[in-house]
């Protein structure tokens, strides 16, 4: 056996049990209690951080997007438009 093939069956089991630990680690995650509502509220607050940080080392332009974002977020309560709202206007601010 090549090492090419060495490398793509090693890679492949590593792959496969990488994945196949998330799904079994998924299982024992707490569905109730304090745990639960912590790890529910992660992403939210994983989004929060990387905005404010982008938002700190930015210029005027991405608190002008950031502004805009904040408005479509606070009318709409929809947050694929705000996320688009703000692409669109960082896109065309930086034009």
């Amino acid at each position: 056996m090549s090492d090419t093939w060495v490398v793509i069956l090693v890679l492949a089991a590593a792959t496969f049990s990488i994945r196949m630990g998330g799904v079994l680690l998924g299982q024992k995650l707490p569905t109730t209690g304090p745990w639960a509502r912590a790890l529910n509220a992660l992403p939210g607050c994983l989004i929060v951080s990387l905005v404010s940080v982008l938002l700190l080392s930015g210029g005027p332009n991405e608190w002008i997007a950031g502004s805009v974002a904040l408005a479509v977020a606070w009318f709409s309560r929809n947050l694929p438009l705000t996320m688009l709202a703000g692409i669109a206007v960082i896109f065309f601010l930086r034009r």
